[in-house]
C-alpha cells in the first residue's frame, strides 16, 4: 500500500539514529513491508541525532521517510521528543533500529490499542550487555515502578511502544535526553489514569555496539521513577517512610521508658520531629499536585 499524505495519518513511527550504519535500511524496509501490508496510513519519521560513523551519509538515500537531523547529539529521549512532536499519526510507535525488536509487529501492536491508551512491547527476554548487573537491576527498578504506580509492570523501560499521540503530547516536553524517556512515558501515563497493555515480544541480540552504559543510565532509570511518582502520587513516597520514622521513634520511646526510667532521650524526639515533617511534607505535595493538575486534560479510552 503506499503511503498517501494526508492530514493526520493512522500511525507514525518514530526512529532515533545514531550511528546505526549497516542495517539501518533492512531495518527500515522491514518496518515499511509490514505496515504496506496493513490497513494503515503511516508515515516513518526517522531523527539522525548527529551521527557521525556513515549513517548521515546513508539516511537521505532511503526513500519514503521523513528525516529530521540533529546539529548536536540530545539523546534517545531528544531524538524521540523531537519525532513525537512532529509526528502527524493518531498513534505514535517508538521503537529502535538495532534489529532488537521485532518490528515486523507493529501492525499488531496498533490493533491492540483497541480500548488503551498505550500498549508496551514486554520482551520476554533480556538479551542487552552487562547481563550479570543489568537484569537484577531492571528488576528492582520495575518492583519499585510497580509499587510506587499500583500497577503489575511487566516492562518498563522497552523501547517498543505505541500510544496515542495526543495523550503524549501533554508531558513530552518531560522526557529526559537519555534512554529513561521510555520509563518517564510508562509512569507519565500510569500515574495520570491512563490504560496500559503489555504485549509480549521476543527480543534479539543487539546489532553494533550499545550506548547503554549500566551505571549512569541505571542511576537515571531509579531516579526518573522517583521523581515522576513524586510529581504524581507523592505520598506513595512519604507516607511509608514517615511511618518507618514513627514506628522507629515509638520503639526507641519504649526503650527510653524502661532503660531510662521514662526519661526521653534527645534523639527519640528528634526522630518524631522527623516522622511529623516528612508526613508534613508529603501532605502538602500531594496538595501542590491535586492543586496545579489541567482540569482539561485529553481524556482516557
Amino acid at each position: 500500500m503506499p503511503i498517501v499524505t494526508p492530514d493526520e495519518y493512522d500511525v507514525s513511527v518514530v526512529l532515533p539514529v545514531y550511528n546505526e550504519k549497516g542495517h539501518l535500511r533492512e531495518e527500515i524496509q522491514r518496518i515499511r513491508a509490514a505496515l504496506d501490508a496493513s490497513s494503515y496510513t503511516y508515515e516513518i519519521i526517522v531523527v539522525d541525532d548527529a551521527s557521525d560513523d556513515g549513517s548521515e551519509i546513508e539516511l537521505p538515500k532511503i526513500d519514503g521517510i521523513k528525516l529530521i537531523r540533529h546539529r548536536v547529539n540530545q539523546g534517545s529521549g531528544g531524538a524521540r521528543r523531537t519525532g513525537t512532536t512532529a509526528a502527524r499519526g493518531r498513534v505514535v510507535v517508538w521503537t529502535d533500529v538495532d534489529m532488537t525488536y521485532p518490528n515486523d509487529l507493529i501492525p499488531e501492536l496498533v490493533r491492540e490499542m483497541e480500548g488503551y491508551d498505550h500498549i508496551v512491547g514486554a520482551r520476554r527476554t533480556e538479551e542487552g550487555t552487562h547481563k550479570l548487573v543489568r537484569t537484577p537491576a531492571k528488576w528492582l527498578i520495575r518492583k519499585l515502578a510497580s509499587y510506587l504506580s499500583d500497577t503489575d509492570i511487566k516492562d518498563l523501560n522497552s523501547g517498543l511502544r505505541a500510544f496515542r499521540r495526543d495523550v503524549a503530547m501533554q508531558y513530552v516536553h518531560q522526557l529526559p535526553k537519555g534512554f529513561s524517556c521510555v520509563t518517564t512515558l510508562t509512569m507519565s501515563f500510569l500515574g495520570n489514569g491512563y490504560s496500559i497493555k503489555f504485549y509480549p515480544i521476543d527480543y534479539f541480540p543487539r546489532a553494533g555496539r550499545s550506548k547503554f552504559h549500566w551505571l549512569r543510565d541505571t542511576r537515571r532509570y531509579i531516579l526518573q521513577v522517583i521523581r515522576m511518582t513524586l510529581s504524581y502520587n507523592p505520598l506513595k513516597v512519604f507516607l511509608p517512610l514517615g511511618l518507618t520514622l514513627l514506628l522507629l521513634g515509638l520503639g526507641k520511646l519504649v526503650f527510653d521508658w524502661v532503660s531510662r526510667d521514662f526519661r526521653l532521650s534527645t534523639n527519640t524526639l528528634l526522630i518524631f520531629f522527623a516522622a511529623i515533617q516528612v508526613v508534613t511534607i508529603g501532605l502538602l505535595a500531594d496538595l501542590v499536585v491535586r492543586a496545579t493538575k489541567s482540569p482539561d486534560r485529553v481524556p482516557p479510552v
